[in-house]
């Protein structure tokens, strides 16, 4: 019986080195997108919107559609629309992922 608390208490032991060593992986890929360069065309966002921008921080799935549809015209825009004709797909999920990464 005590062999068999040991054990359990043993494991839960691993069970959290587990996820606490997840946890600090997942720490260190947020600071590495963090202090990664920006992908061509992120920078000039901050043109108009700031360099302590609102978008920073944002989801970078929502951004990415709110580009895209910016880029198709079912988004209204003034200049926006016009941006992003510019880029790809992969390159509109870049910008985002890059800019939801800053906080």
């Amino acid at each position: 019986m005590i062999r068999a608390a040991a054990q359990g208490l043993a494991f839960r032991s691993l069970a959290f080195r587990g996820l606490a060593f997840r946890g600090l992986a997942l720490l260190g890929l947020i600071a590495v997108l963090a202090a990664a360069p920006p992908p061509p065309g992120a920078s000039s966002c901050s043109g108009c919107h700031g360099a302590a921008s609102p978008i920073a921080g944002m989801n970078a799935a929502q951004m990415t559609q709110t580009l895209i549809a910016f880029r198709s015209g079912t988004k209204p825009s003034t200049v926006m629309g016009r941006i992003t004709k510019g880029f790809s797909d992969d390159e509109l999920t870049a910008i985002a992922a890059w800019w939801a990464a800053r906080k």
